[in-house]
C-alpha cells in the first residue's frame, strides 16, 4: 500500500493536479462551520486545504474503503481538530441523512462496484442545496503521440481495458449524477496535456505499464522497447478527457 499512497502524492503535486483541485474547492463555495465530505480521501491528500476552507467551526469527514489510506489520513491530520476519517464504503455512508453541507469524490468512480449507489448515498447525505464536486478520467480518451501509431494505440486500449473498473467513467458523469437526483450546475473538460517525459512517467507509468502489457500479450516487447526509448526522449504529448462537474442536491427527498 505504501507505494499507492506514493503514487497518489506524485500526482498530487503536479501542476496539473493543484489546477483541478483548486477548480474545485471554488466551484464548492464552502463556508466557515460547513460540515463537508470528502469520498474517497486517500491518505489525506486534500483533507487540510478543505478544513482551511470551513474554518474553525467546521467539520471536515474523511472516508476511504482502505484501511492503510484512512490510517494515513488520519496520521496526517492529528493536528487539526476540525477533521476526522473513517474507514468506510462509499456504497454505505456512515452519515445521518442531510447531515453534510458539501461533498467531494476525486477519482473514485472509476473504481466503484456500483457509481449510481454511491451517488445516490451521497445525495442522501447532502442537505438540500448542498453542493457536490466530482472529478474522473475517461480512460478510453488517453491518447499518446508516437511515430509507431500502432503501438501507442495498442497501448492505450491496454490502459482503457485495465487500469480500473470504469473505463469510460468520465463522460458518464452528469447523466450519472442527473439519475441520482442532482442538478448538474457546470461539466468541465479539464483535459490535461502532458509534454515533459518525466511528468507524463509520473502520472501515467508509462514504463511500468508498458511492462504490464507486454506480459499480458498486448504489446511486442521489442516493439514496446522502442516506444518507450522515443517517450524518453521527446517529444511527449499524452492528454485525456478529465471531467470536472459540480452538481446540487435538489430540495425534497431524495430519490
Amino acid at each position: 500500500m505504501a507505494a499507492s499512497i506514493d503514487y497518489l502524492d506524485r500526482v498530487a503535486g503536479t501542476d496539473v493536479a493543484h489546477a483541478y483541485k483548486r477548480h474545485m474547492l471554488e466551484a464548492l463555495s464552502i463556508e466557515p462551520g460547513h460540515t463537508l465530505l470528502d469520498v474517497g480521501c486517500g491518505p489525506g491528500t486534500d483533507l487540510a486545504a478543505l478544513a482551511s476552507a470551513t474554518g474553525p467551526s467546521g467539520t471536515v469527514i474523511g472516508v476511504d474503503h482502505d484501511a492503510a489510506m484512512a490510517d494515513e489520513a488520519r496520521r496526517r491530520t492529528a493536528d487539526l481538530p476540525g477533521v476526522r476519517v473513517e474507514r468506510a464504503d462509499a456504497h454505505a455512508l456512515p452519515l445521518d441523512a442531510a447531515s453534510v453541507d458539501r461533498a467531494r469524490m476525486d477519482r473514485v468512480m472509476m473504481h466503484l462496484d456500483d457509481p449510481p449507489r454511491a451517488l445516490g448515498e451521497l445525495r442522501r447525505v447532502l442537505r438540500p442545496g448542498g453542493l457536490l464536486a466530482l472529478a474522473e478520467p475517461d480512460w478510453d480518451t488517453l491518447a499518446i503521440d508516437h511515430p509507431d501509431l500502432e503501438t501507442s494505440l495498442a497501448f492505450t486500449r491496454f490502459v482503457a481495458g485495465s487500469a480500473n473498473r470504469n473505463r469510460a467513467m468520465g463522460r458518464q458523469v452528469p447523466r450519472l449524477a442527473e439519475a441520482a437526483g442532482f442538478a448538474v450546475l457546470s461539466v468541465l473538460n479539464a483535459a490535461p496535456v502532458f509534454r515533459d517525459p518525466a511528468t507524463a512517467e509520473q502520472v501515467f507509468g508509462l514504463r511500468r505499464t508498458t511492462g504490464r502489457a507486454v506480459e499480458a500479450g498486448h504489446l511486442d516487447r521489442d516493439a514496446a522497447r522502442r516506444w518507450l526509448d522515443h517517450l524518453d526522449r521527446g517529444p511527449v504529448m499524452v492528454t485525456a478527457s478529465f471531467i470536472v462537474v459540480l452538481a446540487q442536491a435538489a430540495p425534497g427527498p431524495a430519490r
